[in-house]
């Protein structure tokens, strides 16, 4: 086992499912300024203390912060200063932290309130003759205020299983009665989606190494989805315990006019990958966002162990065969152009997770592309995979844009890693006879076998590209094998890879029915994806030559250890330490860089992630000038040539029924 980690492990993204932890205490911006740890308590600041002084207010904070507040707003009234707001917003935080800490929920639910109302009439409010200054430290201290306040606000009626999209609630505020509207604002979630909402601020990431976090006004959520069961195509693609980013904005409603008793505002809930910014007046203003902590919380979930997914799908490829497919963990957006990630052997889509998490932190990546990931039992030889794959990619097209309206669609890219490069570039050739004569020399349609095992064998070895597949990233590939799945390891992995006994049984089936009709070295006998890596397997040369969809551009990233330290005087220079350099490298590709590497790293590396976003970025450049000289004419679907057998009732066949086809 070791051997087969250290060597062909494509990389779990992480040897521990301890994505997130809670903290001690929420993360608060305010804890340093208004003392919110202090032995004493929360305490307004020295600026703040000295205009009650003032005013003549001072001994006041001894009393009641409500009646503190009534009097501060009196004077407001009478003498408009936008410093009084900022106070009043300050003054009402820290009473209602104080009765927070003494479980008095109601008074600090109203004092939150009164804390965010305030903090938003410091920042947006138009009525005071001087504007506020965004230099002050004031101004961002009132930011603070605002998100510190709301976010309090929220836990309290979270902690009442109030907060749904679709209601309004009442909050007594301690000068005003606030009509809240709780709306989403998203084209993509719907109100059921949601089941309930965790605070970003309760948790630390740990599983990964960036974490993107947009400053600004607003709550960062965490929204866990509630899984339900209706007739939605795009249903079946969304994983259990999926979480995704939402940021709460309040927005006071623009005819509540600020000495009314009755204050109308919305709770607005927005999608930061639609967008992360709202609209004030004349003024765009950037939301508080946290893209990474919902991503780690997802992936903490134990239906998405990547240690659990990763060693079933390589030891016991039978048992992930309902978990195999296509997943998304953000909404489908049919104007978005899909970026398949396909992992290699030993792994999961899990370890994509580090790319996934940068590039989508970009707004240009964002704004062009939508992400999903492939699933599929890594233990099986590759062509097997790959088989598959192109069954689920047409499942999901025709599920998703059964008219072929989206013509995004049609623009996908693939990036695979390792050996999911090898079942990535399989989804974009032509076969022709080719692969099938690595099989036999005597045509398709002599071969006796029952339909099952014909369609199989069809669908595995007859095949035409992907019309939706534009380009295909391979990173760390072994595209001429890999001297590490030698005899030693290729023995271990028949040992400790269970294959299905309905797969021998159709090998033995094929042999016996056909004697003399395969050729000695057909890929009949090849098990396990570690038989199919080798450097004498007759299908690399046969995948390495096949012709390409005339529109397909090739992309590839080759890992090169450097020559230092005690792993880079024994490998260093030639090769990743799995794939050598020679195996790695394509000719004819529209762009190859070397990373300095190794196997299991690669796809996380840096410059690997930014060769990544080079090309999607690129991609959509190309669209773009291609788009100005003439109009897109969508490809066909091509059809097969003459000389590709189809057999009869081969539609009686499921991607599920090929596998004793596809591993002899």
């Amino acid at each position: 086992m070791a051997l087969l980690v250290a060597c062909l492990g494509s990389g779990c993204a992480s040897t521990s499912n301890k994505w997130v932890s809670l903290r001690t205490t929420p993360r608060n911006p305010l804890t340093e300024s208004l003392g919110l740890l202090t032995r004493q308590g929360p305490k307004p600041t020295e600026r703040s203390i000295q205009l009650l002084r003032r005013y003549n207010l001072e001994d006041a904070l001894k009393g009641d912060i409500s009646q503190l507040l009534a009097q501060l707003d009196k004077i407001n009234q009478h003498e408009p200063k936008r410093e009084l707001v900022y106070v009043m917003a300050e003054l009402a935080y820290v009473g209602a932290n104080r009765a927070d800490q003494s479980k008095k929920s109601d008074k600090a639910l109203e004092l939150y309130g009164s804390a965010v109302l305030h903090a938003y009439r410091y920042l947006f409010d138009e009525q005071y003759a001087v504007a506020s200054n965004p230099y002050d430290p004031e101004f961002r201290h009132a930011c603070d205020l605002y998100n510190a306040a709301l976010e309090g606000t929220l836990r309290i009626v979270q902690a009442q299983k109030s907060l749904r999209p679709g209601t309004t609630l009442n909050i007594k505020t301690a000068t005003h009665t606030c009509q809240l509207e709780i709306s989403l604002k998203s084209d993509d979630w719907h109100e059921d989606d949601f089941d309930h909402f965790e605070f970003v601020s309760d948790y630390e990431v740990h599983g990964l190494t960036n974490h993107y976090h947009q400053y600004g006004l607003g709550v960062p959520l965490i929204a866990v989805r509630r899984k339900h069961k209706d007739t939605t195509p795009r249903e079946e693609f969304y994983p259990e315990d999926l979480s995704f980013p939402v940021t709460a904005f309040l927005r006071v409603k623009s005819d509540s006019a600020p000495n009314s008793l009755l204050q109308q505002a919305s709770l607005e809930l927005h999608d930061p990958l639609d967008s992360n910014t709202v609209q004030i007046a004349q003024a765009s203003i950037p939301l508080e966002t946290d893209l990474s902590t919902p991503l780690a919380h997802t992936l903490s979930q134990p239906s998405l162990d990547d240690n659990r997914l990763s060693t079933l799908g390589l030891l016991n490829p039978g048992k992930i065969e309902k978990l195999q497919g296509l997943y998304m963990l953000e909404p489908f957006q049919q104007d978005k152009i899909p970026v398949v990630m396909v992992h290699g052997l030993w792994s999961s889509p899990v370890t994509w997770m580090e790319m996934f998490n940068d590039l989508r932190s970009d707004p240009l990546i964002r704004a062009n592309y939508q992400f999903w990931f492939y699933l599929y039992p890594s233990g099986q030889p590759f062509w097997f995979s790959a088989a598959q794959m192109r069954e689920d990619l047409a499942h999901m097209q025709k599920s998703l844009d059964p008219e072929g309206k989206y013509p995004a669609l049609g623009q996908s890219i693939l990036v695979g890693h390792s050996m999911g490069g090898l079942v990535s570039k399989l989804q974009t050739i032509d076969s022709g006879n080719q692969f099938w004569e690595t099989l036999s020399e005597r045509p398709f349609a002599e071969l006796q076998a029952g339909d099952q095992i014909r369609a199989g064998l069809a669908r595995t070895f007859f095949f035409d590209p992907n019309p939706s597949v534009s380009r295909v990233i391979t990173i760390g590939t072994p595209h001429r094998g890999s001297k590490v799945a030698n005899d030693t390891t290729r023995w271990l992995g028949r040992k400790l890879i269970k294959i299905p006994s309905m797969i021998m049984q159709g090998r033995h089936e094929l042999v016996a029915n056909n004697p003399g009709f395969f050729r000695e070295n057909a890929p009949l006998d090849v098990k396990t994806s570690i038989d199919s890596l080798a450097p004498e397997s007759t299908l690399l040369p046969v995948l390495l030559n096949a012709p390409k969809g005339p529109w397909v551009h090739y992309h590839n990233i080759v890992g090169e250890i450097p020559k230092k330290g005690i792993t880079g005087w024994l490998v260093g220079g030639s090769g990743d330490g799995v794939v050598s350099l020679d195996s790695a490298k394509l000719d004819n590709v529209q762009s190859q860089i070397v990373v300095p590497s190794d196997h299991v790293s690669i796809h996380r590396h840096p410059q690997s992630i930014l060769e990544v976003r080079r090309i999607l970025l690129q991609h959509v450049d190309e669209l773009r000038n291609f788009a100005r000289q003439e109009p897109v004419v969508p490809r066909s679907i091509p059809t097969p040539s003459e000389n590709q057998f189809v057999p009869a009732g081969q539609g009686m066949a499921t991607a599920r029924d090929l596998q004793p086809a596809m591993t002899r």
